[in-house]
């Protein structure tokens, strides 16, 4: 039997590894390779230890690495007791040729093994078992498996490559003999069939769970992303709250690093002087100025109240997963009236820190004009023409008087507003919703009911910050 490339079964688990969350750059699975050279398969602590030191970087890493190494190198389909252990159930005539048609199994594995799938059977050879079944499901396509519909047709596609049709008309034959020998011999490839079966759908199953899991769940995040936050489960808000953190540290990492401007057209003379000392000074290298673009001052006000708490959650979640790129960040929540919640946010693990702010004074209702006059009166004075106020809410007031005065003054202070509303667009100025009226004092104003709304809404923050 040819063996795959050495090289294959590394491939293979790298690709199951990316898909169960671990992070490998094309580097990192050339040093796994080099390092697999060297050490080889055989000892699968040593295998473990090493693979797992280059390519799982944090704790949930070292948690999903543990897992799909496990998962991945498990060949237990055939374990049991060996051949001599065993008390009647052996094949008295397990050292010849199982059937006739010893080479017709060369349709599956086990003509590429010299034996016949029954002579494997008789002899209980398990280990050319499992090699020739591992060999049967790599020709079969097994790592295109991504549902669980999918799971008794590999099993199939696998058992026929490994001769199972040549064996079936064989123990057929056996059987019309009529001769007690032949129905012996028939019953008991029979039954270690049935022991085949079982290990090939648990082998199917254990390879479904390892190559569907990375196409299961980003289907699944791509679902979560563009669901309204509103109709999501409560078993979802784990998942989400993991995406937030990603979404928010990818954005961090794009923009946290310090970002300049080149301004075309102005050269820098002493820069560029400084550079050409090499050529007596004469410009060959040009250096233009450029200016720096600040990180973003940002306050943000949230509705908490029972029509948008949900979404408020998310935004703080998010707005705070992404502090390393802002460079001052001012957090409030209101319903029937506004309090800062910055301080609650920076010193309690974000999730415990927003149960605290929604038994504080989420979930009642909303009053925007009270809540506008309290920012007023004691936050005002700190927005600048380099803050950009967020403000998420419905914009229904319960019909108070909305105070657009405020943010009238609010706008002309800062340096721009931006409203993101849960509602959709139909909904705006209907019954109670004062989202027009504010609108014209609004840099912006657009529909924010999705994780994937709320990523480009603060990704244009973060664009726009100069």
């Amino acid at each position: 039997m040819m063996s795959a490339p050495a090289s294959e079964p590394l491939r293979r688990f790298l690709q199951v590894a990316r898909g169960a969350g671990l992070r490998v750059s094309a580097a990192e699975g050339i040093d796994a390779a080099r390092a697999v050279d060297l050490i080889g398969y055989a000892d699968r602590t040593i295998l473990k230890d090493t693979l797992g030191l280059l390519l799982a970087k944090t704790p949930d890493e070292k948690a999903a690495y543990e897992e799909v190494f496990d998962l991945y190198f498990k060949r237990d389909e055939f374990a049991g007791d060996k051949p001599d252990d065993r008390d009647g159930s052996a094949d008295p005539d397990q050292n010849e040729a199982s059937s006739p048609s010893n080479g017709e199994g060369g349709d599956g594995m086990g003509g590429q093994v010299g034996q016949s799938l029954g002579s494997l059977l008789s002899s209980d050879d398990r280990a050319t078992l499992a090699t020739a079944m591992e060999q049967a499901a790599r020709e079969a396509g097994i790592e295109n498996i991504r549902f669980f519909t999918q799971k008794n047709l590999y099993a199939r596609r696998i058992l026929d490559r490994m001769g199972l049709r040549a064996l079936e008309r064989d123990v057929e034959a056996m059987r019309q003999t009529g001769t007690p020998e032949g129905l012996g011999r028939a019953q008991f490839l029979e039954g270690k069939v049935d022991q085949l079966r079982d290990a090939v759908r648990d082998f199917v199953e254990r390879n479904l769970i390892l190559y569907a899991k990375g196409e299961t769940e980003k289907f699944r995040e791509e679902l979560l992303k563009s669901a309204r936050l509103s109709n999501l489960e409560r078993r979802d808000l784990d998942r989400m709250r993991l995406l937030v953190r990603q979404m928010a540290k990818k954005l961090a990492a794009r923009y946290a690093k310090t970002r300049r401007r080149r301004l075309r057209g102005q050269l820098d003379t002493r820069r560029t002087l400084r550079r050409n000392m090499g050529w007596g000074g004469i410009p060959f290298i040009t250096v233009w100025k450029q200016k720096r673009i600040e990180k973003p001052r940002v306050m943000v006000l949230c509705d908490v109240s029972g029509s948008v708490a949900a979404m408020a959650q998310f935004l703080l979640m998010f707005v705070y997963s992404i502090n390393e790129a802002l460079s001052d960040i001012r957090s409030f929540a209101f319903a029937g009236s506004l309090i800062e919640v910055s301080d609650i946010l920076e010193k309690e693990p974000v999730e415990e820190a927003i149960t605290k702010i929604m038994s504080l004074i989420g979930f009642g209702s909303s009053n925007y004009g009270n809540s506008f006059a309290d920012f007023e009166d004691g936050w005002m004075k700190h927005v600048t023409n380099k803050t950009t106020v967020i403000i998420l809410g419905d914009a229904r007031g319960n019909r108070t008087d909305p105070r657009t005065d405020v943010i009238g003054r609010l706008s002309q202070r800062s340096k721009r507003i931006i409203w993101l509303n849960p509602e959709y667009r139909s909904a705006w100025g209907t019954g109670d919703s004062d989202m027009y009226r504010y609108a014209p004092f609004c840099n912006l104003v657009t529909v924010c009911s999705t994780l994937r709304h709320l990523e480009r809404a603060i990704s244009d923050i973060l664009e726009d910050a100069a």
